[in-house]
């Protein structure tokens, strides 16, 4: 006999939307792991659930990762959650998904509400195909690919922020080339202080660079307007490679391929700190 590890969403925010499979799933479990777990607490107590809640976040996960299988191996079922919406979407869970699927035992997903979802529900941007950048890396040359990135995603994007950095990013992303690309914020959705604006990056900068932020907030970015894409990053990527092979140092290959590719100098700079980071297929 071997248990299972279900995948269990909960709600973002209003506890109202709690889906009634989730809810027996988390009832009727052996043991649940949880993000948070007096944030969980709190959603098993009005579910009047009974069950063992143990943690798992990232610091911890990979040494429950034998605790888990040790649970599976007796037959209990195991129901896995994080702090909202559905986990290791930018949570905690992935390495224990992995160590399950290799032992051989069942994962079920419960789905739920999602932050990702609902935003892009709202947006009025389209929904036919979209990208999710999670949370802008917090510095250095990653943060500079990630906005890179973002800057040229020909397709609707995503993005979670946490509230003492969201002005921040909106400024930064205002600076490198995004001023004019429409957005919308959406902060605490589901929740009582719920709140949407939606406009230009520049204007969202302006508004919310000032502000004291609370709550979770999810950004949601038009794509790159059609023909304003620029060259592939893949090809940008190669031939910063071939310019440092040649002995050019990082400011002069941005020289380069801002003269040769039709690139801003921040969108150029910021493809030359990739050069390190990305091996080549040499």
């Amino acid at each position: 006999m071997s248990g299972t590890l279900y995948v269990v969403g909960t709600p973002i925010g209003n506890l109202d939307d709690m889906p009634g499979r989730a809810a027996r799933i988390l009832c009727s479990a052996d043991v649940c792991y949880a993000e948070d777990t007096r944030r969980t607490g709190t959603l098993l107590a009005r579910l009047e659930a009974d069950v063992p809640l143990r943690s798992l976040h990232r610091h911890n996960e990979r040494s429950r990762v034998d605790e888990i299988l040790a649970h599976l191996a007796r037959g209990n079922s195991i129901a896995l959650v994080s702090d909202a919406g559905t986990p290791t979407v930018s949570d905690p869970g992935r390495l224990v998904l992995g160590a399950v699927r290799e032992a051989g035992y069942d994962v079920c997903p419960i789905p739920g509400p999602s932050a990702i979802l609902a935003a892009l529900s709202i947006s009025g941007l389209p929904a036919d195909r979209f990208s999710f950048f999670g949370f802008a890396p917090r510095r250095g040359s990653a943060r500079a690919a990630w906005i890179a990135e973002l800057l040229g995603c020909p397709h609707t994007t995503i993005v979670f922020e946490a509230p003492g950095r969201v002005g921040a990013l909106l400024e930064e992303l205002a600076r490198a080339g995004l001023a004019d690309r429409h957005a919308v914020l959406c902060r605490e959705m589901t929740k009582l202080h719920e709140e949407i604006m939606a406009g230009s990056v520049d204007e969202l900068a302006a508004e919310w660079g000032p502000r004291e932020v609370r709550g979770e907030v999810t950004l949601v970015f038009a794509g790159a307007p059609p023909g304003n894409e620029g060259p592939d990053l893949a090809v940008l990527m190669d031939k910063a490679r071939h310019l440092s092979r040649e002995g050019l140092r990082r400011r002069e290959i941005a020289d380069q391929l801002a003269e040769e590719c039709g690139l801003s100098r921040n969108e150029a700079y910021r493809v030359s700190l990739r050069v390190g980071e990305t091996p080549s297929d040499d």
